[in-house]
């Protein structure tokens, strides 16, 4: 914690910005291989975030990647990653190339991409997406067990493994739930679950299972400090031959990032105390599109080297805003404060994963904050 308030503290007024810490990263990747059973393989969500350092780091301690665009495909190339292991419903015929090209795994998600596979003359193993029925995860985002973009029906997989085109060996099957599953006991239910029907499946249709990917999922409680417990998971058995892949995003890099950002100014208006921030949203927009109250920390700076008065508020519970002309760039709702002062920054734990990825950067037209890797 000292080396990031004091990394934050240099940065020039007002301050902005997000920190990544690499030895967190590791931390976090390290705690998840000594949960896992063996015949587990760990691939980083690269859409958690895709800061060339975190990527880069935990390409090194994951056993590779999963990407779902050509730009991520890009930066796991550029990291080194192992593996690579490539999903996502909207794949161009040219993503589809540069991830033959680069050895990837490819996590079908229609019979047309199959048919779009053949066509660029892909002799390639392959693994099918499959939204099932009925859905034990609970999350933030449901992916299957209902109407969604991702994944074949598994009502329609008969036809579509009845007519795979030539050059083509399904070899899996990719079952990722939800995002943001808090509960170990249920998520190791799900594994438990996603190995038993593939094994069951490929029998069904005379398959040589290799693969079974149920995707990640692995959650972080953003009001707390808690995330999921990770210990029923080594109870989940993979059988000989078969490869269990989970793609964990948000539990490996959430811990390993704050946003942080400069009160501006301080109002009361019909009220309600805001601090207005040097941010915002646009590059935090998580709590925004999730509807929550993300906590914060203050960091106290002294300095004020300013002619006018210094704004203060004690003990009062205060909304935290941003720059942008809208009433909807919020963070932080209602959360007391014992003192803020303008010229303080305000620390925003757990913004290492879907903050600024996610976020409308050229809305307004802001600078961006400032990135700094530990």
């Amino acid at each position: 914690m000292a080396d990031l308030t004091a990394a934050v503290r240099a940065l020039p007024a007002p301050r902005c910005a997000y920190v990544y810490d690499t030895a967190v990263l590791r931390s976090r990747a390290r705690l998840l291989r000594a949960a896992v059973p063996p015949r587990t393989t760990v691939l980083y969500a690269v859409k958690a975030n895709g800061h060339p350092a975190v990527v880069r780091t935990l390409a090194e301690e994951c056993d590779g990647l999963e990407v779902a665009s050509g730009g991520e495909l890009a930066l796991a190339v550029t990291a080194g990653a192992r593996r690579v292991v490539f999903g996502g419903p909207a794949k161009t015929d040219a993503e589809l190339a540069a991830a033959l090209d680069a050895g990837a795994l490819l996590n079908v998600e229609s019979p047309h991409e199959l048919r779009r596979l053949a066509a660029l003359g892909a002799q390639a193993d392959v693994c099918l997406r499959v939204n099932r029925p009925g859905n034990s995860l609970t999350g933030s985002h449901t992916m299957t067990g209902t109407p969604t973009p991702f994944g074949i029906d598994e009502a329609q997989l008969p036809a579509v493994l009845a007519d795979i085109p030539a050059g083509l060996r399904v070899i899996g099957f990719h079952l990722h739930a939800v995002s943001n599953n808090l509960d170990g006991l249920a998520h190791a239910g799900f594994l438990t679950d996603a190995i038993t029907w593939s094994i069951d499946t490929a029998r069904s249709y005379g398959m040589d299972l290799h693969v079974v990917n149920a995707g990640g999922g692995l959650g972080v409680d953003y009001l707390s400090d808690a995330s999921i417990d990770l210990a029923p998971l080594s109870s989940v058995r993979v059988p000989d031959g078969v490869e269990l892949i989970l793609e964990p995003g948000r539990y490996l890099a959430a811990d390993a990032g704050w946003y942080a950002a400069e009160v501006l100014d301080l109002k009361t208006t019909h009220g309600r105390t805001f601090a207005i921030l040097r941010g915002g949203t646009h590059h935090f927009r998580l709590p925004a599109a999730w509807g929550y109250s993300h906590p914060f920390q203050i960091l106290p700076v002294d300095e004020w080297p300013h002619p006018y008065p210094r704004l203060e508020v004690t003990d009062t519970p205060v909304d935290a805003v941003g720059e942008l002309c809208t009433p909807r760039d919020v963070l932080t709702r209602a959360q007391h404060v014992p003192r803020l002062r303008t010229g303080d920054i305000l620390l925003f734990p757990r913004a290492g994963a879907y903050g600024w990825d996610i976020s409308h950067h050229d809305f307004l037209r802001h600078d961006p904050p400032t990135f700094i890797t530990l």
